[in-house]
């Protein structure tokens, strides 16, 4: 099986209300959308989410680097020969984490297509179904209050609370969905870079003296600032997670050595494909550090890669933030994982199991 073409296009699904953070606000999935063809009639999906406040991917940046840069180097390659084809892709240019991302899925579909096996059981095997949190996005108290009503109402045990911007209502917005959810679901804090150190720090300390249990706390400050981070960590009982502070597998050794934050997300947009995901993980494994799998505003293409990745890491992989599909108005794809809720289920078909994608508009190059 040799590839024979790369193709690009663009899909965009709203959302069913706007996704707020303390970094931006986005009221509808619009992701670049790649197909891998072989000379065997097999085709590839991958999907890259331009997120330019975190990653600095945006539409044009991902269409160059995959059109003009990495997808000429694909051309002609054995779909077998995997691990060179990962390493033309993160050699062809510096960062482009999502574009790299994007082309890694659809050639790990394509590879396990061509052993005809779902991803997961390729990269390792395991139980194809798994539990996902849902996002409370930052608002009003009310609204927070009944949206994560909404959603234990429809079967999600874990929520995740988006907060960051006024740390003084953050507390109080906390503390009100705790009071109105206690018991039914465990609560994740998601303060998304937008807290100093001491701030955290400050925050934490009221919210578990008021008795309110979270079960992490996901990047309370800049990406950059470590030192922050583990100022945090060594000050709070809660787990602290690194998110935007973590990208590939060398800024994971530097973490997990300096003890800087408990847990590690891995998103497939960061780490630019699957490739570095696994290493990710088995580092993390080897340090006995657990690790969360989350994604980007992404539609169920790019995120059935992240589902087969969990099951076959879940192991390590012990927290699953994979509720992108769920926040859609609609899932544009026939056949790949199957969403429902917080329960997510991957088939036995080969590769991703994709088998079309609706609303698909090519971008002509």
């Amino acid at each position: 099986m040799k590839i024979t073409d790369v193709r690009l296009g663009m899909v965009r699904v709203p959302l069913k209300t706007p996704f707020k953070t303390a970094l931006r606000t986005v009221e509808a999935v619009e992701d670049i959308i790649v197909s891998i063809h072989a000379d065997t009639g097999h085709v590839g999906y991958g999907e890259a989410a331009a997120t330019a406040v975190i990653t600095g991917d945006t539409h044009g940046s991902i269409i160059e680097a995959i059109g003009k840069v990495i997808a000429p180097r694909l051309v002609g390659e054995d779909v077998a020969n995997l691990n060179r084809i990962t390493r033309l892709v993160q050699t062809a240019l510096e960062r482009n984490t999502s574009a790299k991302a994007a082309v890694e899925i659809a050639v790990y579909d394509l590879w396990a297509q061509l052993y005809e096996a779902p991803l997961y059981r390729m990269l390792g095997g395991g139980e194809p179904v798994i539990t996902t949190d849902i996002t409370i996005s930052v608002d009003h108290i009310d609204k927070m209050v009944a949206d994560s009503l909404s959603a234990v109402g429809r079967g999600f045990e874990s929520l995740k609370i988006k907060v960051g911007k006024d740390i003084g209502l953050d507390v109080e917005r906390v503390k009100a969905i705790h009071a109105a959810v206690e018991g039914r679901a465990l609560l994740r804090l998601d303060a998304n870079q937008g807290w100093t150190a001491k701030q955290a720090v400050r925050a934490m300390h009221a919210l578990e003296d008021a008795g309110v249990h979270l079960e992490l706390l996901e990047q309370p400050v800049r990406a950059q600032d470590l030192a922050g981070l583990k100022y945090v960590t060594d000050r709070v009982h809660t787990p602290v997670m690194a998110d935007e502070s973590v990208f590939g597998p060398i800024e994971v050794i530097e973490l997990i050595e300096q003890r800087a934050a408990d847990i590690i997300n891995i998103k497939l947009m960061k780490t630019g494909g699957i490739s570095n995901a696994v290493r990710i993980a088995d580092i993390a494994a080897s340090y006995g550090v657990e690790c969360m799998i989350g994604c980007m505003i992404e539609t169920s293409i790019s995120v059935a890669a992240a589902v087969h990745l969990a099951i076959a890491k879940a192991d390590v992989i012990t927290k699953v933030d994979l509720d992108g599909p769920s926040l859609c108005a609609f899932d544009p794809v026939d056949g790949g994982v199957d969403f429902n809720e917080s329960e997510i289920s991957a088939s036995d078909a080969p590769g991703l199991g994709i088998r079309a994608i609706r609303g698909y508009q090519p971008i002509v190059r």
